[in-house]
């Protein structure tokens, strides 16, 4: 495929609103219109403004259709992409494709349009016609309450070339242009057929579509050069002009100690770019003149923060050797520079303002007398250009002053509150790949990541949705059906399904742990007297280990009708979960009610029994599961004194209530949950002034899961970071100090010793290093190991041993609760020959989950299913992310869930949808892709179409690395379901195909 844009003609792009609007009730796949209130428009330039946002010049400002997108969804001040001498093949040639990535902070490694200037000139003109007929025939506000404001950059020669020269001054009268004369005359050909847009509206359409710009330069360009291309749009061009500033001139020192201090210490810079870039000193002096010139000529100027930051590559995030950063990492420093430059001027410097501006921090800058705002990285996130309405109606709420000055006060303290904003703030352990292993499927893509990624793949979103109706007995059956242990999980489950909620790149996960735990809580009563076996499925099982892979496994058997029989040698279920993991954390009540849904299934439990051998169990039993857990103790070998076992020292403290005395230091080994869960524990024991946790990296790269890390700082656990244990002598514990090398492309940086040591006080150490699978018991039994002493099982987990299984801990050694219980199932099922249940997953009300996308809201009180986004029935990601709309959803007769198509001609190959696919994909290379042509279908390896003949429905089709000619009705050679896509494409949504 070609990342060249194609521009669609004008008529095609009305008739693409108007067709998709009133057919399908979106517009660009913008699902809910921000309708403005007229009353509440502001001036600037001396023009009206209804809402004092929009994007930034960028991807989501390039083509006529972003911009159509970014108002309907609620901008009103557009910031147009750049436009610079060098354009079209030219700048594409120069732009490593993918060229975003947006995941989390976003980086980019393009600056300017990839169009030629007079193609992106008329984009622009067809957008301003597009916009002016929404606004009327839809309602949504004033013809003439929204503004263009042109980006030109890079040097004065290349703005006085006769190209640029042209661009400006067509933007500024467009009366003359090809394009506004055929634009106004496709309107005025259709008139007829609107319902509120008239003849005379069209004539009301202005040609005065620009009097403003921002001048946009490179780094190193001399102040001199600046001040000049500001005094020619000024003088020569008489346009109001902002000058982009960039966090350089806040100097390298405070750049790298903000980024450092908020967690952004692997985002990589050097001098050179503070050195080169303007200098503050230089700043002022000129942006005082250039403020009295203005004044003097009657235009409005003001600065503009800010450009992007310049950063390196270290970490393969973008094909490049540098990349911009924006976003939440840059927000600190930009919103630093605007206190800093309001200080220096006294508020009376205009400030228009971008870089991590969102829902959350929208109205305090505005608020502060900072406007126009306009955004890019969270509009490139999923919501995407929805996410629009949310800050337009949020400020519509606060209200929009009128421009005296910026509030000075108010918005240093804007600056120094993003410094500890959370929303701004890197987590403490930087995230993994949200993505599931499996490639993209052609068809019904939707998909859950938390389901995908809970091991036992519980239906999430349908038991989200049914707690927040407060429908919580039918809830808990849904959590029952496929998980036997709702109290231990909902206590501690350290909810990997979380970390993949797409929420996270909203704000917070939905708290699907928390809302297990409610359920459980608030039905049990009712739901117990409800579970009940199958008919009896004929088979007897003993379960040796009443942990809780082994509870899980009793609970699905027993379910199906099996008879079983659980072995636990200590006096209570529950395992490490009952004898290790602090009552702090999780009391023997909660262990109980789950304990007893396995006695109301009429599961045997032997409580002080060590099981007999693997033969002598099997001679009464059909089948045998092993679930003894991973218990031989692992040992840190160190110099001197040996070091407690981190197990051995939780059973004490649970045992003993915690009355344990180990010094006034403690000092524990380790880096996982266990570590966490034992300095927390010491932390709680008589006399105990200090914990220390020595790791031999950061927290970043700890293997604990967050949430318990951060727990473990509010205790008032001490962190000693990068130490390497050595020795232990004389009340102290020696270690190597640590530095930390280069990330590679996983993102995990190497760790080297510099050759210092360094003492930590301790009274006693020790050490959470792991457990180990009990390799003595399985081999005296007969079952077979690797070089490792670990068990050797099939898919299904059986061993060598007929009908004998392994499962939990003792399997591969310690890990998560939850995957025990997949261990369970696996085993469960294998024993009765079928499922363990029946899918309860509920397709949702796919209007309400449209509602909720590009809305930003954190945790309240209010029931976590109102934030759920439902992805198992809509996921939409790459539609959302998409800046050039070129992700389409289908509605295809017959299919219960819309259906994804990549358009070809639309893409220019920026990767962001890539980021954001829950698959291990890229939509815009895997999804089944509309062509214009065969030309273009040529220039591809997509699979997909290109239509030959809409009335016959004749398209040139790659499907499975063959291309073929197909017409409808030919039956072979495509599957039903590609068939009806392809179907609906050119039945139903005709405005695709020009």
């Amino acid at each position: 495929m070609s990342d060249l844009m194609t521009c669609m003609p004008f008529e095609q792009l009305l008739n693409w609103i108007r067709e998709e609007h009133d057919t399908k009730h979106t517009v660009f796949g913008i699902h809910r219109a921000y309708t403005a209130d007229p009353s509440k428009a502001q001036t600037i330039f001396n023009r009206k403004l209804e809402t004092p946002i929009g994007p930034a010049a960028g991807p989501n400002s390039q083509l006529a259709q972003n911009i159509a997108a970014s108002y309907y969804a609620g901008s009103r001040f557009f910031e147009l992409k750049t436009v610079q001498i060098m354009d079209g093949a030219e700048l594409s040639a120069c732009v490593n494709k993918p060229c975003i990535k947006a995941d989390d902070e976003c980086y980019n490694c393009e600056w300017s349009t990839e169009l030629y200037v007079p193609q992106a000139q008329d984009e622009y003109i067809k957008a301003w016609f597009l916009l002016a007929f929404m606004a009327k025939e839809y309602g949504l506000g004033s013809m003439d309450g929204y503004q263009f404001n042109i980006s030109v950059g890079y040097d004065l020669a290349g703005i006085k070339s006769e190209k640029i020269n042209t661009f400006i001054e067509n933007m500024k009268n467009a009366e003359s242009t090809e394009i506004f004369k055929e634009c106004r005359q496709v309107l005025l050909n259709h008139v007829d057929e609107f319902k509120n847009f008239t003849k005379e509206d069209v004539d009301k359409i202005s040609p005065l579509i620009c009097n403003s710009a921002t001048i946009s330069t490179l780094h190193g360009c001399p102040p001199q050069e600046i001040e000049s291309i500001a005094n020619y749009l000024l003088t020569e061009k008489k346009m109001h002009t902002f000058i982009k500033c960039n966090p350089t001139l806040l100097g390298y020192d405070f750049a790298r100690e903000t980024l450092d201090k908020m967690g952004y210490d692997y985002i990589a810079f050097g001098r050179f770019h503070f050195e080169d870039d303007l200098q503050y000193v230089d700043a002022v002096p000129m942006l005082t003149r250039l403020m009295k010139l203005s004044s003097d000529l009657g235009l409005e100027f003001g600065v503009k923060i800010t450009n992007t930051f310049p950063v390196d590559v270290k970490a393969g995030e973008l094909p490049s050797e540098e990349m911009y950063m924006s976003g939440k990492s840059l927000y600190p420093l930009s919103i630093s520079l605007a206190a800093k430059l309001s200080r220096e001027f006294d508020g009376k410097l205009r400030i228009a303002y971008s870089g991590g501006a969102d829902a959350f921090n929208i109205d305090r800058i505005v608020g502060s007398g900072v406007w126009p705002v306009t955004v890019a990285t969270t509009i490139l996130k999923p919501g995407g250009y929805q996410r629009l309405k949310q800050m337009a109606e949020i400020l519509d709420e606060k209200g929009v002053k009128a421009f005296e000055g910026v509030d000075v006060d108010a918005l240093n303290k804007v600056a120094e509150d993003a410094i500890t904003d959370k929303h701004h703030v890197k987590p403490a352990k930087l995230p993994g790949s949200r993505k599931t292993n499996e490639r993209v499927p052609l068809l019904d893509c939707y998909t859950a990541p938390c389901e995908d990624e809970c091991p036992i793949h519980q239906e999430i979103t349908t038991y989200m949705h049914l707690a927040g109706e407060g429908k919580y007995e039918e809830a808990l059956k849904v959590i029952l059906n496929r998980n036997a242990l709702p109290f231990i999980t909902g206590t501690i489950c350290a909810h990997p399904c979380q970390g993949h909620c797409t929420r996270n790149f909203y704000e917070t996960p939905v708290q699907i742990r928390d809302t297990k735990l409610l359920c459980a809580q608030s039905a049990y009563d009712q739901v117990i007297n409800t579970v009940k076996s199958a008919k009896n499925c004929d088979t007897t099982v003993a379960v040796v280990g009443g942990g809780p892979s082994g509870m899980a496994a009793a609970y699905y058997l027993a379910r199906a009708g099996a008879y079983v029989t659980i072995y636990e040698k200590r006096e209570k279920l529950g395992g490490i979960v009952s004898s290790v993991i602090p009552d702090f954390r999780i009391d023997d009540d909660a262990i109980s009610k789950d304990v007893a849904l396995l006695e109301k299934l009429g599961v045997k439990i032997l409580y002080n029994t060590e099981a007999p051998s693997v033969d002598e169990l099997k001679k009464e039993y059909d089948h045998v599961i092993l679930a003894v857990g991973a218990y031989k103790r692992g040992q840190l070998d160190l110099e001197g004194e040996q070091a407690v076992n981190a197990l051995e020292f939780l059973e004490n403290f649970n045992k003993t209530g915690g009355k344990m005395t180990p010094g006034k230091n403690v000092v524990v080994i380790g880096g996982g949950n266990t570590a966490m869960d034992t300095a927390r524990a010491a932390k709680r024991c008589e006399g105990v002034e200090h914990v220390y946790l020595v790791y031999r990296r950061t927290k970043r790269y700890m293997p604990a899961d967050e949430h318990e890390l951060l727990l473990a700082l509010e205790d008032g656990v001490e962190f000693k970071e990068l130490l390497a244990p050595v020795k232990m002598a004389d009340g102290k514990l020696i270690c190597d100090e640590m530095v930390l090398g280069a990330a590679d492309e996983s993102g995990r940086a190497g760790v080297s010793a510099t050759g210092n040591t360094v003492e930590v006080p301790a009274d006693m150490v020790i050490a959470a290093v792991g457990e180990k699978v009990p390799t003595d018991y399985y081999e005296a039994n007969g079952i077979k190991v690797d070089s490792r002493g670990r068990v050797l099982v099939d898919d299904n987990l059986q061993t060598n041993v007929d009908d004998v299984y392994v499962i939990g801990d003792g399997l591969y050694g310690p890990s998560l609760v939850v995957k025990g219980m997949a261990h369970a199932i696996k085993a469960a099922e294998a024993i009765i020959g079928g499922d363990i249940s029946e899918s309860m997953s509920q397709m949702l009300d796919v209007q309400e989950l449209y509602n909720k996308k590009g809305i930003l809201e954190e945790p309240s009180d209010k029931a976590e299913g109102s934030r759920c986004l439902g992805c198992s029935t809509v996921c939409e990601n790459c539609v959302d992310v998409c800046p050039n709309r070129a992700n389409i959803s289908i509605k295809v007769p017959g299919m219960a869930r819309a259906q994804i198509i990549h358009v070809d001609y639309m893409c220019n190959e920026c990767g962001n949808c890539r980021s954001f696919c829950p698959y291990e994909s890229a939509p815009y290379l895997d999804k089944f892709t509309l062509f214009a042509n065969e030309a273009d279908m040529a220039n591809s390896t997509n699979q997909g179409f290109a239509v030959l003949d809409r009335e016959k429905i004749t398209c040139r089709v790659r499907f499975l690395g063959k291309e073929f000619e197909w017409t409808k009705g030919e039956e072979g050679k495509l599957p039903f379901g590609l068939a009806d896509l392809i179907t609906a494409v050119c039945k139903d949504y005709t405005y695709l195909l020009g």
